[in-house]
Parts: structure tokens; C-alpha cells; sequence
């Protein structure tokens, strides 16, 4: 059987509720191998066999396995029956092996073996010296247990056995959707897209809430957050994005409030409107890309007096990074390029040349005051539209 066997490591951690992680995991990769006929994702004891078609590209299983959170590592593997006789079972799993890195190109080797079911007669150990034997006759190759060329993995489960010769990491962490949904504030810059994927790591599924700046700019920044919204869906499958016309309110906000106040204003409001899209779609908090200290309005005095506008919850994943570790995970994660196309957005729209840094939250409930904050959370929700995204694209 042409399978890949999936690893998980923080999963197992998880006491009782380890099934249901595992359950979600599976799910998952169902969802994400759904368009590439394959049709049996099972659960091991400790790990997750994919049964593949022989037409499968493994080429794509694996660029869309390393995508999904929750797997440590994973290797295409093939299967050998165990029969009653342990000493048969061995001499065919050392022929498939022999057969399978016969024409690779290594000089030093190593066996590792995995004995899931002890019920297995021969111990791990004893399984690596043979198969290492058997393959230092085979090959001439050498055994380097400190640096080899080429790892063989076994796995000795109650049926089968199931070897590989190269093993993927995985993005780890935990399966998306086992720990609630949060509503991402997303700009289109470089942070907010990567504070939304280590969240997704953590198993949140993300809402996106994205707001513009018409009818006083173009669409860019809008189609800017749709192709990053798209790249995200490869981690979670399946997304929702909000656009919010800011572009009005901004300029309330302007003609009615003093010009060192204004950018803290509009976080404040960006909070309050994105709080109630959060609640209609039941996500228990607000997730933005602050990094302490990095613009104006992310100063400590400034992040506090924004937050208080917010009831929910309001995470701040980047809050320790500083830019070049920001920039090195969007790079990582394929959102830097996209990120950094020219864009006329919401943030840079009505900014005072010089913003408050100490805000206090006295002066801000005073310049809120001459404001219908209702009606202005009201008039952005009346004009959000909503997009949805999957992959694989339906």
C-alpha cells in the first residue's frame, strides 16, 4: 500500500481529549486532500495513515500536508503485511526495503524503528540490526548513526509494517477548529496577516475583517486583502472576510475631534465595529497585528486606551516581535510579497502629521463625546460586504 503515515506531537499530550483532537486532524486533511481522490484517512495508534492512489502526485500531497496544523512530521511510506511468523514478516520487509533504496544515492545509512504493538516479538533494536545488515550486503553502504545520508523509518503496527526513506516536517501546533473562532482585524501590511496564521496555529479558525478607505481611494487595498485572504485559506480551508467602508467615517472623525486624537479614534472605532461582526460569528476575541512600540498608535499608553473600547478579548500575537522577525514569518508563510504591493489604504487616510503617543483615556471619552458612536458602528456595519474562500477551490 502507497500511503503517507502523519505524525502529531502536542496532540498526544492532550489526556482524554486526545481523541477529539485526533478526530479534527483527520477531518482536516479530508478536507484539504478532498480534490486528489483520496479516499481513506484513518487513525493509527499514534499516528494517521492517508491511503494514496497510485495517480496521487505526492509532490501536492506534501506541499498541502505541510499546511495543516497539528502535524508534526510525515513521510510517503509503503506497507509490508506482518504474518504469524515474525522471521517472515522481517525477511519481506527487508526485501521491499532493499528494493526500495537500491538505486537511491547514499553513502551511509541508518535504521530507525518505531514498535507501536509490542506484541511484535522482536524488539526495535533488533529490527535495526537486521535490516542494517541486510542492507550493508545489499549496497556495500556503510551504517552512520551520528550524520547518515539516508534515514530508513520503520513502523511496526498489530497488521502492517510501513517503511520510508525521507520524512517532512509538519507546521505543528493544533488542528484548526478546536479552539474557537477569533475575528482578525486584517490591513493588508505585513503583520496583520502573519498574527492571524500563528493563531491559526493555535487551532483558532479566523474571521477577517478588513477596512477601507472608499469612497475616497481606489479598490486596491481591497483586492490586496483578497489575494492574502486566499494565500491564509491553504492553513484553514475555509474563510470568511469583511470590507468595511471606513473611508466616511474617517472623515467624521476628522471634522470633529482634535487632529492628535484621531488615529487612537479610529482604532477605537475599527475595535468596536469588528466587536459586533465577532459576536454574529461567535468568535470570543479580536486578534490584531500590534507590535509594541512599532507605529503611533502601538505605544503602551495607546494600545491600553484602543483596547478599552472592546469587550472582548483583544490578542495581540506580534506584540514582542520587532519588524525583521515579522517580515521573516511572512516570508515564510508566502504573504510578504503580497503584502508590500503599493496600496491606498484606510491607515494612511486623513493621519495627522503628529499623532498623540501618551493618550489618555480621560481625553479620549471627551473628543467621543460629540460623536454618535451608534450610528457610526451602525453606518459600518450597514455597508460591510462579506467573501468567502476555500481550498481546494470548489
Amino acid at each position: 500500500m502507497r500511503c503517507a503515515i502523519v505524525h502529531y506531537h502536542e496532540l498526544a499530550l492532550k489526556g482524554r481529549n486526545r481523541p477529539f483532537f485526533e478526530a479534527r486532524l483527520v477531518r482536516n486533511l479530508r478536507q484539504v486532500l478532498r480534490d486528489l481522490s483520496v479516499t481513506q484517512v484513518e487513525s493509527l495508534p499514534g499516528r494517521i495513515r492517508i491511503s494514496l492512489p497510485n495517480e496521487t502526485p505526492w509532490k501536492l500531497v506534501k506541499t498541502r500536508l505541510a499546511r495543516i496544523f497539528g502535524i508534526a512530521n510525515f513521510s510517503l511510506a509503503q506497507s509490508v503485511p506482518l504474518e504469524k511468523d515474525a522471521h517472515a514478516s522481517l525477511d519481506a520487509l527487508k526485501s521491499a526495503i532493499g528494493d526500495a533504496v537500491r538505486e537511491l544515492p547514499f553513502t551511509t545509512f541508518r535504521v530507525t524503528t518505531k514498535r507501536a504493538d509490542k506484541r511484535f516479538p522482536m524488539t526495535s533494536m533488533d529490527v535495526d540490526r537486521e535490516v542494517g545488515a541486510h542492507l550493508c550486503r545489499l549496497t556495500g553502504k556503510r551504517v552512520s548513526l551520528d550524520n547518515p545520508d539516508l534515514t530508513v523509518h520503520i513502523e511496526l503496527l498489530a497488521r502492517d509494517a510501513y517503511y520510508s526513506t525521507q520524512r517532512e516536517a509538519g507546521p505543528g501546533g493544533l488542528p484548526v477548529g478546536i479552539s474557537g473562532k477569533v475575528a482578525c482585524l486584517l490591513s493588508g501590511g505585513i503583520d496583520s496577516p502573519v498574527a492571524a496564521q500563528r493563531m491559526m496555529k493555535r487551532g483558532c479558525k479566523a474571521v477577517f475583517v478588513h477596512f477601507h478607505g472608499r469612497p475616497y481611494v481606489s479598490r486596491a487595498s481591497e483586492e490586496k486583502v483578497r489575494e492574502i485572504v486566499q494565500l491564509l485559506t491553504q492553513y484553514q480551508l475555509y474563510s470568511r472576510l469583511y470590507l468595511i467602508p471606513f473611508g466616511d467615517i474617517q472623515r467624521q472623525i476628522v471634522l470633529g475631534a482634535p487632529a492628535a486624537f484621531r488615529v487612537v479614534l479610529y482604532r477605537r472605532m475599527m475595535l468596536r465595529i469588528a466587536e459586533e461582526l465577532a459576536r454574529r460569528e461567535r468568535c470570543w476575541a479580536l486578534v490584531t497585528g500590534d507590535s509594541l512600540g512599532q507605529v503611533a498608535s502601538q505605544t503602551p499608553e495607546n494600545l491600553g486606551v484602543v483596547e478599552e473600547a472592546a469587550q472582548l478579548p483583544v490578542l495581540r500575537p506580534l506584540i514582542g516581535m520587532d519588524k525583521i522577525e515579522i517580515t521573516e514569518q511572512a516570508q515564510r508563510i508566502g504573504t510578504f510579497e503580497t503584502s508590500i504591493e503599493p496600496d491606498q489604504d484606510c491607515c494612511k487616510l486623513f493621519v495627522p502629521a503628529h499623532p498623540s503617543t501618551k493618550t489618555h483615556l480621560d481625553q479620549i471619552r471627551k473628543a467621543e463625546r460629540g460623536f454618535d458612536l451608534d450610528a457610526l458602528v451602525k453606518q459600518g456595519l450597514e455597508g460591510a460586504e462579506l467573501a468567502e474562500f476555500r481550498f481546494p477551490a470548489q
